[in-house]
């Protein structure tokens, strides 16, 4: 532990901050979901970003312990807690993406350093370089027909599934974290562009920004 540099990118100091997408917002606006969206889109910003590295059975151990959740038995797999907030996604076979609720990813990384202790490992918060966009409603599927590469029909992208693939001229993270709810982990820099995107991909179909 004396050996790593932690920080807390969630000091109680007064530091203004603004989404990924607050540009986005300001400069393209979007329209408002109502009851006639087929498709709703919402930025789920802030929320705390983990990339780990390492031997599987240390690793599922100890997020066991730590955080209640197995990692993903099979690649390209979604672990959820009950609550659905926290996740752990497979990206590579020693290398993994945990979501926790904005704050929580500061005590979670020390408490993994904790119980790690002397484990061959690496924990990287990348929480402030990417954001989450969600899309819903009986049109989100469609819609990112029209965006990904990948098959997303359900006999091949069942809930449970993530996988790291091209969207549009970017690369994003798709996942399926439950039946009606698709997921984009799209990087910082890229997010305005995926937004645009989206909003054009979605015009047929009435989709509508969740704020």
């Amino acid at each position: 532990m004396s050996k790593v540099a932690v920080f807390d990118t969630r000091t109680e100091a007064n530091i203004p901050v603004e989404s990924p997408l607050a540009y986005s917002y300001q400069r393209s606006g979007g329209p408002t979901a109502g009851a006639q969206s087929a498709v709703t889109l919402k930025e789920r910003a802030f929320l705390g970003h983990l990339i780990l590295r390492g031997g599987a059975i240390t690793l599922d151990e100890a997020l066991r312990d730590v955080l209640g959740i197995n990692l993903p038995g099979q690649p390209q797999g979604l672990a959820l807690d009950a609550s659905g907030e926290r996740s752990i996604q497979w990206l590579s076979p020693d290398e993994w993406l945990v979501i926790v609720p904005a704050g929580e990813e500061y005590e979670l990384e020390n408490r993994l350093r904790e119980r790690l202790g002397d484990a061959h490992y690496s924990i990287v918060n990348v929480g402030g370089g990417q954001t989450v966009l969600e899309l819903s409603g009986e049109k989100a599927r469609e819609v990112l027909m029209k965006s990904v590469i990948y098959d997303v029909h359900p006999s091949h992208f069942p809930v449970g599934r993530g996988v790291t693939t091209v969207f549009a001229k970017a690369t994003v993270i798709v996942r399926r974290p439950s039946e009606d709810r698709w997921e984009l982990v799209v990087r910082r820099s890229f997010a305005d562009y995926c937004y645009r995107w989206l909003l054009d991909a979605g015009e047929e179909y009435g989709i509508g920004v969740a704020k």
